[in-house]
């Protein structure tokens, strides 16, 4: 073969290569997708270890964006640019729901919880079923820490367990309530509030606080965590977030997250 002709044989080849190369490249970019999640605070230290084994794993991308659920609620129903929501209850899931904003089809529930009365005070750690006499000390305290309690889930359970025991009416006014769970865990942890109702999850958010008790699960609405896809089109990549967050890697790391499996909550 002449030299020319070897020549043109390599650049040939060389063009080829780099041709498939970059066709594999851009076949890969066409199927990642980014995809913008809206969860409950209460998911935060789960939901960032699952995205990044869900991104090493795929091709795919998240963006997480973590407030109360009746603020994140509200947000996509103004328009908000989400793929998926996660609420901490089902009342906020079905607001979006009637508004025709979520892809039916494709709600699931991922988690469980159960509602936690923790202290600042790490001399009264316990790990107890609450029951009526176990409140003494949150009686003749100044300040509760709990959401809001009728817009934000944990404060809505908080509600619910106080009336169960027959002490709304004593302690609605020690109680500060907050835009979301984890700000009324902060409050705890920094020793502003001596006692706060939260998930027993959002201890491991926090050295600085301890458990003192878990609330009955009869004396609230059970703690689900459901998610959903936006919008009459839902996106694929939305759709196997979704699938992933059900698998056994994403639902071991709940797990080891505080969160409890969900055939052990009962349904309400």
């Amino acid at each position: 073969m002449r030299s020319d002709s070897k020549d043109q044989f390599w650049l040939k080849h060389t063009l080829c290569s780099v041709l498939i190369s970059a066709l594999l490249i851009l076949g890969t970019s066409a199927r990642a997708q980014t995809s913008t999640v809206f969860a409950a605070a209460s998911l935060k230290g789960a939901l960032d270890e699952i995205v990044a084994t869900y991104e090493e794993a795929t091709d795919h991308r998240i963006i997480l964006s973590f407030a109360g659920s009746s603020v994140l609620a509200r947000q996509i129903l103004f328009g908000a640019p989400a793929d998926v929501f996660i609420s901490a209850n089902a009342k906020w899931m079905d607001y979006l729901e009637i508004e025709g904003l979520v892809a039916r089809s494709s709600r699931v529930e991922i988690a469980a919880n159960r509602l936690a009365l923790v202290t600042s005070d790490l001399t009264l750690r316990g790990d107890i079923d609450l029951g009526v006499g176990h409140f003494d000390l949150i009686e003749k305290a100044d300040k509760i820490a709990v959401g809001l309690v009728e817009a934000v889930p944990a404060g809505q359970y908080a509600k619910q367990a106080l009336n169960a025991f027959g002490l709304w009416a004593a302690l609605e006014t020690q109680l500060v309530q907050l835009d979301n769970v984890r700000s009324a865990l902060a409050l705890v942890s920094l020793g502003e509030a001596r006692f706060g109702i939260v998930y027993s999850s959002d201890l491991r958010a926090s050295d600085h606080v301890a458990l003192v008790g878990l609330f009955p699960e009869n004396s609230h609405t059970a703690i689900r965590y459901p998610a959903a896809a936006l919008g009459v089109h839902p996106s694929e990549a939305a759709l196997e977030f979704l699938h992933y967050l059900q698998s056994k890697p994403a639902q071991s790391i709940f797990k080891a997250h505080g969160f409890v499996d969900l055939k052990s909550v009962t349904k309400p």
